[in-house]
């Protein structure tokens, strides 16, 4: 699949399951919006996300990584 520069697929592992069933899905990978993480960090080290009522922290390291903590 070529690749485009807005878009990327969805990984197919049971952990994304969104059905519960700890099972991968057999469905064809859609395209899903990308974003750089320089837009959600907007120079900041660290963003707090809000996702289902409670507050995750994104953090870049020292070494470019990125970790998501709740």
């Amino acid at each position: 699949m070529p690749a485009t520069p807005n878009a990327f697929s969805v990984l197919n592992h049971p952990s994304l399951d969104q059905s519960g069933g700890g099972h991968a899905s057999i469905q064809a990978t859609r395209p899903v919006p990308m974003l750089e993480s320089t837009e959600l960090l907007k120079g900041s080290k660290t963003v707090g996300i809000m996702h289902n009522g409670s507050l995750y922290r994104l953090q870049a390291t020292k070494l470019g990584k990125l970790i998501l903590t709740k």
